[in-house]
């Protein structure tokens, strides 16, 4: 999968946070959602419906769907798209 990339030029980023996805540390900015962050770092699949498995991402990005829950800091259930990063988060994508 190909890593997305920030927007670079003119754009001023809160302080680096660092969260783990998966067991995977990745690379965020204070002012960043959860869901951002994950976009930022290629992630398109945050989650898989527990009845058929299926695949999950980001649809409207404003916290009406559900499609983008989480399991942040072990907290189920949680609007990825509605969640600013915090430096040392823990998020779980498994089934909901």
């Amino acid at each position: 999968m190909t890593k997305a990339e920030r927007l670079v030029d003119g754009v001023r980023r809160g302080e680096p946070v660092s969260l783990t996805v998966d067991g995977e540390p990745i690379e965020a900015y204070s002012g960043e959602t959860v869901a951002a962050a994950m976009l930022a770092a290629g992630r398109r699949t945050f989650r898989r419906t527990a009845l058929r498995g299926s695949p999950r991402g980001l649809f409207c990005v404003m916290g009406a769907c559900f499609d983008c829950l989480l399991i942040i800091n072990g907290e189920l259930g949680v609007r990825s798209c509605m969640t600013m990063v915090e430096d040392g988060m823990v998020v779980s994508t498994g089934t909901l």
